[in-house]
């Protein structure tokens, strides 16, 4: 079972098998809190740490410690999303984009112009930039766009074969979730598939510092469900290495 990381009781057990984080986690509790008390809402408030975590390492601001890990990332993730039915003709939408982890390699496989990469942090964005310069990518013309929101009211009506959401919905309150829910519907094809990964609780549901989330398989499928999407839990996903769990959206047909 995955227990709650806020408990004290997790908290104590980890500081005391895990001393030399006790100041870094200190740290970050501070951050928190100025960050907290300097932003209106949550999306200004991940603005906020992202802006933070990208000057001192853009790799590290999307949950890779380090090069080695940040390319075996990108590469499960592109490697399952090949596997599970993404093709080169397939027009992609990637939430939270990042540095362009995965985002490189789905770039180079699906045809020109094919890529549309969003995320709400345009510090992110610019680093994005310099990994398609790094890696020869410019002639594949990607789409990156900063958001305020995950409303996609700039893109149009039934565009995208996949959407795909990795480590979002993980730092994401369940108002923002519901957000995209409501909407990302509307820019799907029929047929489409939207694929995304949360922090996977089986007790009770919680948060750590407003940066990590987590929930019940149950919540984000009957969340979903209320929006017209039947849910699939992919359970090979579960057998990669990696903490996060996997569930993938599709449209309900018209009645």
């Amino acid at each position: 079972m995955k227990r709650s990381r806020s408990s004290l009781v997790h908290q104590a057990t980890y500081a005391v098998k895990n001393p030399h984080k006790i100041i870094p986690h200190l740290r970050r509790l501070a951050r928190d809190t100025w960050f907290r008390l300097r932003t209106r809402d949550h999306i200004g408030y991940y603005r906020a740490v992202m802006k933070s975590d990208t000057a001192r390492d853009p790799e590290g601001a999307v949950g890779s410690h380090t090069h080695k890990r940040w390319l075996a990332l990108g590469r499960m993730q592109f490697d399952y999303l090949v596997e599970h039915g993404l093709k080169p003709e397939c027009r992609m939408l990637e939430i939270g984009c990042g540095n362009l982890r995965a985002g490189r390699l789905f770039i180079d496989y699906l045809h020109t112009g094919n890529y549309y990469g969003i995320d709400i942090s345009p510090d992110i964005l610019m680093a994005a930039q310099n990994t398609i310069l790094q890696h020869g990518l410019a002639d594949k013309l990607p789409y990156l766009t900063p958001v305020r929101d995950l409303r996609f009211a700039f893109l149009p009506d039934e565009h995208f074969d996949v959407v795909h959401a990795h480590s979002v919905f993980s730092h994401s309150p369940l108002d923002v979730i519901e957000e995209c829910f409501a909407h990302v519907g509307r820019v799907m094809k029929p047929g489409g598939w939207f694929d995304f990964t949360f922090d996977r609780t089986e007790g009770r549901e919680h948060q750590v510092l407003r940066e990590d989330f987590y929930y019940r398989t149950e919540t984000l499928v009957a969340l979903a469900g209320r929006h017209g999407f039947d849910a699939t839990f992919m359970d090979d996903w579960e057998r990669l290495p990696h903490k996060q769990s996997k569930l993938r959206l599709t449209k309900r047909p018209p009645a």
